[in-house]
């Protein structure tokens, strides 16, 4: 039997449940593990004319929790995905036209990436002089990535810090 009190937590859910409104044209980038969502905003950066959502800790019947980000009329660039893949290497990228999801994607992890990591290195050469840096990823299972010029390897720790 419903009472009132049942009623108005039920409300409660509803309005809970619809958050996030749908963007019509952009980027949708789904299945985030739960916790990554606003460093991947803080990298990608937020542009003043256009929307964006971000939604942490939502419930995911795949991972459990994760975090959604939207970005309203922005599509990413190659150089931009890498730093998600990096990131997010399980995510799901999605770019949405007239309401429709146009393309989608899982993302994985690159096999290399140029000026994307800064060596933590302070001898390297890439330190020193205008040269893109260039890692070459050499292991997935935890992250770990070294450096073409120096051979300095880095771990997932490292790496999420050194992402510019």
């Amino acid at each position: 039997m419903n009472t009132e009190k049942d009623a108005k937590r039920e409300k409660k859910i509803q309005q809970l449940k619809m958050r996030v409104t749908p963007i019509g044209n952009g980027t949708a980038l789904d299945h985030i593990p739960s916790g990554h969502g606003l460093r991947i905003i803080e990298l990608l950066g937020f542009e003043k004319d256009k929307g964006a959502a971000l939604a942490i800790n939502t419930e995911s019947r795949k991972l459990g929790r994760k975090d959604l980000v939207l970005l309203e009329d922005r599509f990413l660039t190659e150089k931009e995905l890498e730093k998600v893949k990096l990131l997010a290497r399980n995510s799901t990228h999605n770019v949405i036209e007239n309401y429709k999801v146009a393309k989608k994607e899982v993302l994985g992890l690159p096999e290399k990436v140029e000026d994307i990591i800064k060596c933590i290195n302070p001898n390297c050469i890439t330190n020193h002089e205008s040269i893109p840096t260039k890692f070459i990823i050499t292991k997935k299972e935890p992250l770990e990535a070294t450096c073409y010029y120096c051979e300095t390897a880095m771990e997932e720790e490292e790496i999420m810090k050194a992402i510019k």
